[in-house]
């Protein structure tokens, strides 16, 4: 029974195979998947289809910024708030260790200057005592020998290109790059070349300024902002329409700070004055994203 059964089994079988390779749409399907660089090339262009090249030109530009350094001065409104949270803070506090000994050196004074003092009764020995007292003179001493360091910089503050100025401001780094035949103050950037990110662009844009001391901390991978303009419609063609720049957050790190020396081709500027550089469009792209007043 088994030779028999197989024929049969096998029969249906091959007929089934015969007939589908004599259908056209097997045949279709047979020299689809053949070996021959025609046939491959045939079904490369079928499932990736040739993508049309963009007439706009990519960008990636670093909005590099120098944290305050020094802390800002307090509004007639923050000084208020400041005086109420400090006078609610000693009314709820306790005493501390210093207030303590304080108290502690007042009482061991007043047993001392009783009839029945007995010095035995006290633990410390005289000579190893330092009143309180004693290192609150000290401290004032201290105190009134330090200088702190000027809060304002009058001589540096009009230094455009030192990053010492305005200390308690936020500072944004400008550029001076060539844009066809006019030279424009603008974020550092640099055109994207395949087979890197936008942000290696960024950081491409960074590490090629005159400056090489800068180091800088990117804030993300995707860019914070976009401008789009388009060229005069002279220069423009069919593949080149105009540029597209996204821009990329970063911070100066503390290393920098104190390698940076002015530099004429750069410009550290707080955000109005960033008014008086940037045109208008563009700097209606770049305020959304720059921390300051």
């Amino acid at each position: 029974m088994a030779a028999p059964c197989g024929r049969m089994a096998s029969q249906p079988l091959l007929r089934y195979l015969s007939g589908f390779e004599r259908t056209p749409a097997a045949n279709c399907v047979f020299r689809a998947f053949s070996n021959s660089p025609l046939c491959l090339s045939n079904l490369r262009n079928k499932l990736v289809p040739e993508t049309p090249r963009s007439p706009w030109t990519l960008m990636a530009a670093v909005c590099l910024q120098r944290p305050p350094v020094i802390s800002a001065e307090l509004s007639p409104v923050e000084q208020r708030y400041a005086r109420l949270m400090q006078q609610m803070e000693l009314e709820k506090s306790i005493l501390s260790e210093h207030e303590l000994r304080l108290l502690e050196d007042a009482e061991r004074l007043r047993r001392k200057q009783a009839d029945d003092y007995d010095d035995d009764e006290d633990e410390r020995n005289d000579q190893d005592i330092v009143l309180t007292q004693d290192l609150e003179d000290e401290w004032e001493r201290k105190f009134k020998t330090f200088s702190p360091a000027p809060r304002a910089t009058d001589e540096v503050d009009k230094d455009l290109s030192s990053w010492r100025r305005l200390l308690s401001d936020s500072l944004v780094l400008l550029y001076e790059q060539q844009v066809g035949s006019d030279k424009l103050w603008l974020l550092p950037q640099a055109q994207w070349q395949p087979g890197e990110t936008l942000r290696q662009t960024a950081q491409r844009a960074l590490a090629s300024l005159a400056e090489p001391a800068l180091k800088a901390t990117f804030l993300g991978q995707a860019p914070c902002g976009v401008y789009k303009y388009k060229l005069p419609k002279a220069a423009r063609s069919d593949t080149s329409v105009g540029a597209k720049i996204f821009f990329f957050k970063a911070i100066l790190t503390r290393d920098s700070l104190s390698n940076t020396e002015p530099n004429g081709a750069l410009m550290w500027l707080n955000k109005r004055e960033l008014q008086s550089f940037l045109k208008p469009a563009y700097m209606m792209k770049v305020e959304r994203f720059v921390i300051g007043p």
